[in-house]
């Protein structure tokens, strides 16, 4: 405190050059004015210069300057009370100017904006930071005035130094107007003054988290004012903060909006994903907080279904807290669902369904929310690959779920439908109907441009082999191959298609291919020697049939047998 002190004292010497007799009113007005000393991480001074209360809560304003860089900062009142600075609440780096709150021991005093605007040649008064009794200070007279996002930046006949920026300017009737700005040539007989609107219209919002003056500060951020903005600004900081500063920010969340389920929710969220089982205790309080604070108790179901079914997946082979798994996740959708048919909460419950491996359910609750206008394309395809991991899988009726998530665009079909047509193809694949599973995978070719990998033309391939569409099928081979040649399948993929089409030569050149790479491919061999016998070369063929066997092939004895009589 010694040290600050003369600091503060220093920063007074200034007064005894031209310090003039202020208006009776200055002698309260002057307990609004403050000093301000910023710090950095490891405590030492990094700068001081003034501010002054415009909130009796502790709500602040000075330069942004002056807190840049900075991990902390305090204040010191004109009766020499030494108060955190507790949050910033809005800055701008261009116009060197912050908002901010600090803490309070008592209603702050604060200055009142002027009611009306100032006008050129107006008598103006500068209110500096005192610990005397007596207020003095300097006035002058407004030179000019410019408009700057509906607030105004004053320039002033009267002369100001380094140790009088942030401090108030007043009007003749003790109202605040504007606060002194930096003069960058210091025996300038003019001064400058950014106004008061603008500082007071200061704020944090929703996309506050990622703004490069904000971030350049180490003291905490305040929360938005409004309450959906606040919502918003807690989701973006979520990947933007460390998690000791979100978690500072959502207890602030909770404090300032108490009645508010969502804060409670994020943070026993916040709790179960820091992985440390002993606190999923306080998860557990956040969420009867959320369960007491909630208007629509379906909405609380859902919202804790969801979490403990993220929390579950999340888990793998660790374990759990209590009974929180995806049979507690069920109850609660299903309370959700038993007074609100929402198709929202058919998701939920069709996802926990497919986490229990609960197929034919999971695709009667996706079914059901295809029927609410919560339905999707997504929400057909959900439903469609639970009918396929059943037993006994229905293709008809999983392809006609298909066609509704097909349905959901329009042709030329785009890149959002590529995936839902290659999936239909591969389903139609699966149910023998090849040409037409072609049909959708060349759609999908056609919505993502031609930007394809190689084992999407092995997969073509596959079914314009099934489909006697044998060019197309040699075409696509090739050209798996020229995109991935040391994949040793394709080689022989390509041996096979040859061979279908009677293509000898061809079809032992890309066998021959295939054994180069892998020496221990027991279906290269057979096909080779199937393919040497076809060229009269029964004893290499034999002898590669041989070879295959001895590597564990077991279609080449039966070969063997047939050839080598």
């Amino acid at each position: 405190m010694k040290r600050i002190l003369i600091l503060l004292t220093c920063g007074l010497l200034y007064q005894g050059i031209n310090a003039q007799e202020l208006p009776k009113w200055a002698n309260k007005a002057k307990k609004s004015v403050f000093s301000v000393i910023t710090y950095t991480k490891d405590n030492q001074i990094l700068n001081t210069g003034n501010g002054f209360y415009v909130g009796t809560d502790g709500t602040a304003v000075s330069d942004y300057t002056l807190f840049k860089g900075a991990d902390h900062a305090v204040v010191v009142t004109a009766d020499g009370k030494e108060l955190p600075v507790n949050s910033i609440l809005g800055a701008n780096g261009i116009y060197d100017v912050i908002k901010f709150q600090t803490a309070t021991d008592k209603k702050s005093e604060a200055l009142q904006p002027a009611s009306q605007a100032a006008k050129v040649g107006e008598t103006v008064y500068l209110l500096p930071y005192s610990t005397q009794k007596a207020a003095t200070g300097q006035n002058g007279t407004i030179a000019k005035i410019d408009t700057i996002d509906n607030s105004f930046y004053y320039t002033l006949n009267m002369q100001t130094t380094d140790k009088t920026v942030s401090c108030p300017i007043m009007n003749a009737n003790g109202e605040v107007i504007g606060l002194i700005q930096k003069n960058a040539d210091a025996e300038s007989k003019e001064s400058f003054a950014i106004g008061i609107g603008y500082a007071m219209n200061l704020s944090i919002n929703a996309l506050s988290g990622s703004d490069y003056a904000l971030n350049n500060i180490g003291i905490k951020k305040g929360l938005p004012t409004d309450e959906s903005q606040a919502l918003v600004y807690l989701y973006m900081s979520s990947s933007q903060k460390t998690p000791e500063e979100y978690l500072t920010l959502l207890n602030d969340f909770i404090s300032q909006y108490p009645n508010n389920a969502e804060g409670y929710l994020r943070r026993a969220t916040f709790y179960l994903n820091t992985g440390d089982l002993s606190k999923a205790a306080l998860a557990e309080e956040d969420i009867k907080q959320m369960f007491k604070v909630s208007e629509k108790k379906e909405e609380a179901h859902y919202n804790f279904a969801k979490l403990l079914y993220n929390y579950s997946i999340g888990l793998g082979d660790k374990q759990g807290y209590a009974d929180w798994n995806l049979d507690k996740a069920l109850n609660e959708i299903n309370q959700a669902l038993e007074v609100d048919k929402q198709g929202l909460y058919y998701q939920v419950q069709g996802d926990i369904y497919f986490a229990q491996q609960k197929y034919a359910e999971a695709a009667a609750s996706y079914e059901a929310l295809c029927q609410t206008p919560a339905g999707s394309a997504a929400s057909y395809y959900a439903a469609a690959k639970s009918k396929e991991l059943q037993p006994e899988p229905k293709y008809d009726e999983i392809i006609a779920l298909m066609d509704s998530a097909v349905a959901k665009y329009n042709k030329p079909y785009g890149e959002e439908a590529a995936a839902y047509l290659f999936e239909r193809g591969r389903f139609k694949a699966a149910a023998g109907k090849h040409r037409e599973a072609v049909t959708d995978f060349n759609e999908f070719y056609d919505a993502m441009l031609g930007q394809v990998n190689a084992e999407f033309y092995y997969i073509r391939e596959q079914s314009e082999i099934q489909g006697r569409m044998y060019l197309q099928a040699i075409n696509d081979i090739d050209k798996a191959i020229e995109l991935d040649p040391k994949n040793v399948e394709y080689q022989i993929e390509k041996g096979g298609v040859h061979m279908r089409v009677n293509q000898i030569d061809k079809a032992i050149q890309a066998l021959q291919q295939a054994i180069s790479m892998d020496s221990q491919n027991a279906a290269a061999y057979r096909m080779l020697g199937y393919c040497q016998i076809q060229q009269n070369k029964k004893k290499e063929g034999v002898a590669n049939l041989q070879k295959a066997k001895e590597l564990g092939d077991t279609v080449a004895d039966g070969l063997i047998q047939k050839y080598s009589k």
